[in-house]
């Protein structure tokens, strides 16, 4: 039988949504196995939001047909005709058919929404309660009293418990930021002992305000420009009726500017606004009234790079503006800023401890990739250490940036011209204040000189000059080393733009190996639906010897071990134990000699197949009593031709998150991207290596 949550609330728009990503979020921290259910969904002309929203979050492996039970029509025809008992038989049959592959599901309970609303509290808390389903129960605080925010919450929890329901946990969602404290208290007050889980979580504004392309979405408006900038969020609206020199006044931080399409003065002074120093970056500007600029403007906005977005409605302007105010902001797929902020603000102030009584038998051997994602945030924020980015105008780098600065988890120094990273941050509508960022400009810095002194003399045996030495300073690459390998940073991160030579190499010209290393080599933490392992060395030594493989194989398990990966290392090859014979075959075997001459402690097979380092079945027919055989947490490729490609086929055909490559055997960390990375690459590569620094530092100390 699955452990699971039902979520539901006392009224729309309580923010289920923030609950159920969290919900979900902390379920996959405690195994793979875990779905999503939303008993009755609305109607709709395209699959439903929430169910797409969970689904193509987490990637959870379910059809979407299996997701929900009935819509909402065929709910409403079933109460009507009194046949509340096969409405409940549908759901538990879909909920079950669910069920057999999960260890925890999350379940949704419905939207009040239409002719249903006044039937829902009811149906939700009988559908909870013939599930077996703890409730987490919702109650909106946005604009209300304490009392008022809490008294409904109170008679909706005796409400389900007098029909039989169990309630694991209330929420207080949207409350004011200022008054949290009141708002724990007068929870306690009501609850006591008879709720384990008591959550206040705050309004967030950033949550509450739609984005650019939602409002188009919703009116059903003409692009004109700026489609890479919908994304952006809309903090306000502004109706420019008056004259553009009065209207500049009264622009505000990511407003929506709302006027008619003839006026060409308005719509070219926004344009220059958006650009402008001088004015604040404004969401967009929606022309009204079915009038669409000269062609003479439309040849200037066609014709300017990274526009603002600019959208078109045939209504008039008091009708759009009406329209426009009424379009409500939803978590949707794909809205990857918000659900993060989503879960992070559950995560902040919703209580792990109470929510673990609920799954607190459920046992999964190993770590899962949620749980190991979750720890490396949660060890870089015990000890911010600070790490140097190179590409600062690369959007995946700044997104990553405003993620990892809103989290406190490091400190961030961007290595650019100022300039250039402002306009990039206004081009990509990216929320983040550049007064708080430390940008720093190898071109003007004073402590150019001071490096390339320093460079030279490490470089002067090579052919080094002291005028060679400063030029290569001017590039951020070098640059950035130089901070680490001085002490001004803890560690770098690069690659989104640049190539892993450009990356790697002054790494190995400036802080070199540390003792006990001779050699760089790279891991790739694979995030697989049986938990996390590490592959070895997927990235930088093209054909190891014995003695680099023994080391490579030392050092992904130091590196596994250091994030809480216990090792069992696998040094693979295409025979297992004594059954094969070759050159490749001695070299590993060799290798796991050496490994374990150098580090007894440490558990080793080699030479070894892979289907017998992971699978129990095949290890007992091929590697009976092997200690690692079928348990492998460590896997070490041969050469780089076997791990590249074997590390890209299983991230591409089980859809398995690869974080790295990892470098290791470095004395200060300096990791590389691909240049494919995504914005969650480029934040976990940066905790992975600010974790390094961590581990850096204690080892210095020691």
């Amino acid at each position: 039988m699955s452990h699971a949550f039902y979520v539901t609330a006392t009224e729309a728009d309580a923010g289920k949504a923030l609950v159920v990503l969290g919900a979900t979020e902390f379920a996959l921290r405690k195994t793979t196995r875990v779905g999503f259910f939303r008993p009755v969904i609305p109607e709709a002309d395209g699959p439903d939001e929430d169910i797409r929203l969970v689904l193509d979050h987490f990637a959870l492996p379910q059809r979407y047909e299996d997701s929900y039970a009935l819509t909402y029509r065929e709910a409403q025809t079933l109460l009507s005709e009194n046949r509340a008992d096969e409405l409940l038989e549908r759901i538990i049959a879909a909920y079950k058919k669910l069920e057999a592959g999960c260890d925890v599901i999350v379940c949704m309970g419905t939207d009040y929404l239409g002719e249903m609303a006044s039937l829902e509290f009811e149906l939700n808390g009988e559908i909870a309660r013939n599930l077996g389903a703890p409730v987490l129960m919702i109650a909106g605080a946005q604009g209300k009293t304490l009392d008022e925010a809490v008294h409904p919450l109170a008679i909706a929890v005796d409400a389900c418990r007098e029909r039989g329901g169990r309630v694991a946990g209330v929420f207080l969602n949207k409350a004011d930021p200022a008054d949290l404290a009141a708002y724990r208290q007068a929870l306690v007050g009501h609850f006591g002992d008879k709720v384990g889980l008591k959550a206040v979580i705050p309004f967030d504004a950033r949550l509450g305000s739609p984005t650019v392309r939602e409002i188009a979405d919703r009116l059903g408006a003409e692009i004109l420009s700026g489609g890479e900038r919908l994304d952006g969020l809309v903090s306000g609206y502004l109706v420019a009726a008056m004259q553009l020199q009065h209207a500049l006044t009264w622009l505000q931080e990511g407003q929506l500017v709302i006027t008619p399409g003839d006026r060409g003065d308005i719509i070219i002074g926004m344009l220059q606004a958006d650009r402008s120093v001088r004015y604040p970056s404004l969401a967009g500007l929606l022309l009204s009234g079915g009038q669409r600029p000269e062609p003479s403007i439309l040849d200037l906005i066609e014709g300017s790079s990274d526009s603002l977005p600019i959208l078109a409605v045939a209504t008039d302007t008091y009708t759009t503006a009406t329209r426009a105010l009424q379009v409500k902001s939803k978590l949707r797929a794909g809205d990857r800023g918000k659900i993060e902020r989503s879960i992070t603000a559950f995560n902040d102030h919703v209580d792990a401890e109470s929510l673990e009584s609920q799954v607190r038998n459920l046992r999964f051997d190993g770590l899962t990739p949620r749980m190991f994602t979750y720890n490396l945030m949660q060890r870089a924020k015990a000890d911010k250490r600070h790490i140097v980015l190179p590409e600062p105008t690369d959007s995946r780098v700044l997104r990553a940036s405003a993620f990892l600065l809103e989290r406190d988890a490091v400190r961030l120094t961007l290595l650019g011209s100022r300039q250039e990273v402002e306009n990039a941050l206004r081009r990509h509508a990216i929320v983040l204040d550049p007064a708080v960022l430390d940008i720093v400009d190898p071109a003007t810095d004073a402590r150019r000189e001071s490096y390339a002194e320093t460079y030279f003399q490490l470089r002067r045996h090579k052919g080094m000059t002291l005028d060679a030495a400063r030029d290569c300073l001017l590039d951020v690459s070098y640059f950035g080393t130089m901070m680490v390998y001085r002490g001004d940073a803890d560690g770098m991160v690069s690659g989104a733009i640049h190539t892993t030579q450009h990356t790697v190499l002054p790494a190995l010209q400036i802080i070199k190996t540390r003792p006990g290393c001779s050699i760089v080599s790279s891991v790739f933490f694979m995030c697989l639906d049986s938990g996390v392992v590490v592959y070895g060395d997927c990235a930088v030594n093209p054909n190891p010897n014995a003695e680099q493989l023994a080391e490579i194989a030392i050092s992904s398990a130091d590196t596994a071990k250091a994030f809480g990966i216990e090792p069992r290392v696998a040094l693979l090859s295409y025979s297992s134990g004594d059954s094969g014979h070759g050159e490749d075959v001695e070299r590993v075997r060799e290798a796991t000699r050496i490994a374990r001459q150098r580090r007894p402690d440490l558990l080793l097979e080699g030479p070894i197949q892979y289907d017998a380092a992971a699978d129990a079945g095949v290890a007992a027919q091929k590697m009976p009593g092997s200690p690692v055989a079928g348990r492998a947490t460590v896997f070490v490729f041969p050469d780089l031709n076997t791990g590249n490609n074997t590390y890209k086929a299983v991230q591409r055909e089980t859809g398995a998150l690869a974080i790295g490559p990892i470098l290791q055997g470095l004395a200060k960390p300096v990791n590389d991207l691909s240049r494919g990375c995504t914005v969650a690459d480029i934040v976990n590569t940066v905790v992975i290596t600010a974790i390094q620094a961590q581990g850096a530092t204690a080892a210095e100390e020691r």
